[in-house]
């Protein structure tokens, strides 16, 4: 294995009485040839870190290795997760999401756009040495009209420019998680027709039927990631 990407979707199961929302997780991983493979779901009570922990590490008990970058989302419980199980491998942190993120920081509404300019500049950097001038740059830009956002972009922004240790063309690719979030949007077009799952057994067969079809078709697509 080469990259992965992590994420997760909720769903509505009846359990108990009750209507839950527990969390789909999946894991999806880009070979060296270039080629997409889906590696695992997982119906979870929640995105809590003893959850994703004990679904990676069914990944690697069943041979994931040899994993150079995992790209995906801040969120704790897979951030505490992904550090135990692999402590050594790069995090490219979704720039995607970041850019979400920072609109949460920018309090004058007349600001958002060109906050936004910014920050993509900091991301089409033609070198990770461009990327981190720009990036102070920003920083100092925002000290006094909006030090929340100057504080929070010195912070976290940096977690999005592992992908600069890429050739150029690979990078497009990698540097965000839209590969998972568009297995995402399949699992929500195929489950919706549902709304509440009767149990979460119920969720993981439909949610592993529909990765099956979608790995079935990327085996006889064209390569996703250039080889170099």
């Amino acid at each position: 294995m080469s990259f992965v990407q992590m994420d997760a979707r909720y769903e509505k199961v009846r359990e108990g009485g009750s209507v839950l929302d527990p969390a789909a997780l999946t894991d999806i991983a880009i070979h060296p040839q270039g080629k997409r493979h889906i590696l695992g779901v997982s119906v979870e009570g929640s995105e809590a870190e003893v959850n994703w922990r004990s679904f990676l590490q069914r990944l690697v008990e069943r041979g994931l290795s040899g994993v150079k970058l995992i790209t995906s989302d801040d969120h704790a419980g897979l951030r505490a997760a992904r550090v135990a199980i692999f402590p050594s491998v790069a995090w490219q942190r979704c720039q995607f999401h970041l850019q979400q993120n920072a609109s949460q920081y920018v309090v004058r509404v007349e600001q958002r756009g060109e906050v936004a300019r910014d920050l993509r500049a900091v991301f089409n950097a033609p070198n990770h040495e461009e990327a981190e001038r720009l990036l102070e740059g920003m920083t100092k830009k925002y000290e006094t009209s909006a030090p929340r956002l100057s504080a929070w972009l010195e912070s976290n922004v940096r977690e999005g420019l592992t992908v600069f240790a890429y050739p150029k063309e690979m990078q497009l690719r990698l540097r965000t998680s839209n590969l998972s979030e568009r297995v995402n949007r399949e699992l929500k077009r195929r489950t919706r027709v549902v709304s509440v799952f009767p149990n979460p057994a119920s969720l993981e067969r439909l949610a592993t039927g529909v990765l099956i079809e979608i790995d079935e078709d990327w085996q006889s697509a064209a390569r996703y990631l250039p080889v170099t």
